[in-house]
């Protein structure tokens, strides 16, 4: 398997600035209220060097909330900021349309750079864990910076690496976290002592993994990885699943059935087949239909998908099985050559993914 190590993730760019000796702070949306572009939970990274990565508002305060981060760096202390129609700032930093939104700005603890309430080890403990593929719950409190990591286990909500001072903490906090990793969204907490905590969830990456390293392949994988997707293109065929073809892209040539069995397909997993070739794509299908990947799709015509299900129901697979196969793959929107083609199987999946209509209907006749 071939791998790439790039990333545009605010978390793991602040990590690696952090790493090279860098002051380095993170900012974080805690709260947004009306028409905020950006949800609880966005993140922007910003380097002393002058680098910056993600978005706490779309554009709207970006440059207010980079002064406020070199403050930050500078001498060592959160800030909360808020941002809206009620604050003297409202016209100059674009949220004068009745958005209003709250960043909370630290700065990362490194040996270089001291100061900071945001340990290096502790974002690079979240990033493991993110790595793992395992959701986790970074709850700060507000007043001073105090970080708990909380998971989610087959025995309810845990704290690994909480100190004895903090289990009074981690016992109030352990509902809200559980409501949190339930909605798949970060939430506000406040204490028995009136202290406003941020447990901000830090999800698995969404992935993609594409059978089929072919034309259209080649637009939708640095599609779906520009959309936050990690991507993976399976094919066996090492003439098509190069590193020329595919630049920055994860290739692994295994076949499909065992490359989706190393990689442990779980609910934040895409999976979509575009080679034509029953050889490929039955043993595909057959893997994805047994796992609890998000979304399955498969390239095809109306005539090629009914024989594909005709198989699959000769194997063993039930109608409502075969119902999860999504084919025509990707919208109705009279897509016409790779590129559009490749735009509106990525359009679907989003549309899966987040529960919109058009996931339901994607206009196919």
């Amino acid at each position: 398997m071939t791998q790439t190590l790039t990333s545009h993730d605010p978390l793991d760019l602040a990590i690696a600035w952090a790493r090279a000796g860098q002051a380095t702070a993170l900012a974080c949306v805690t709260s947004t209220w009306g028409s905020s572009p950006r949800p609880a939970g966005s993140m922007m990274s910003v380097s002393a060097t002058g680098r910056i990565e993600g978005s706490v508002s779309g554009g709207c305060v970006e440059g207010a909330v980079i002064e406020e981060a070199g403050e930050v760096m500078r001498d060592g202390l959160p800030r909360s900021l808020s941002y809206g129609v009620s604050s003297e700032d409202a016209w100059s930093v674009g949220l004068a349309c009745g958005g209003l939104l709250d960043v909370y700005v630290e700065a990362v603890r490194t040996p270089e750079h001291p100061v900071g309430t945001l340990p290096l080890d502790l974002l690079e403990q979240i990033a493991a864990l993110r790595r793992a593929r395992q959701s986790v719950i970074l709850a700060t409190r507000l007043s001073d910076g105090r970080h708990i990591i909380l998971t989610r286990t087959a025995d309810g909500i845990v704290a690994p690496d909480a100190s004895p001072g903090d289990a009074g903490h981690v016992d109030s906090l352990r509902e809200t976290a559980r409501q949190a990793f339930h909605a798949g969204r970060s939430l506000r907490h406040t204490d028995a002592q009136e202290e406003a905590w941020f447990l901000h969830l830090i999800p698995m990456q969404p992935r993609l993994m594409i059978v089929g390293a072919v034309h259209i392949a080649q637009v939708l994988a640095p599609m779906a990885q520009a959309s936050g997707f990690a991507v993976t293109v399976i094919d066996p065929r090492t003439q098509l699943a190069t590193v020329e073809r595919f630049p920055g892209i994860t290739l692994d040539t295994q076949w499909p059935d065992e490359a989706l069995d190393h990689l442990r397909i779980d609910n934040q997993t895409a999976i979509v087949t575009l080679t034509h070739d029953a050889k490929l794509d039955d043993p595909t299908l057959r893997h994805a239909l047994r796992g609890p990947a998000f979304y399955i799709g498969a390239l095809g015509s109306r005539k090629t998908q009914a024989s594909r299900l005709a198989r699959l129901k000769e194997d063993g697979f039930s109608e409502e099985e075969v119902r999860r196969i999504h084919g025509p793959v990707g919208l109705a929107i009279g897509a016409i050559g790779a590129a559009e083609i490749a735009l509106s199987i990525l359009a679907e999946i989003i549309a899966v993914r987040r529960n919109a209509p058009l996931g339901h209907h994607p206009g196919w006749a």
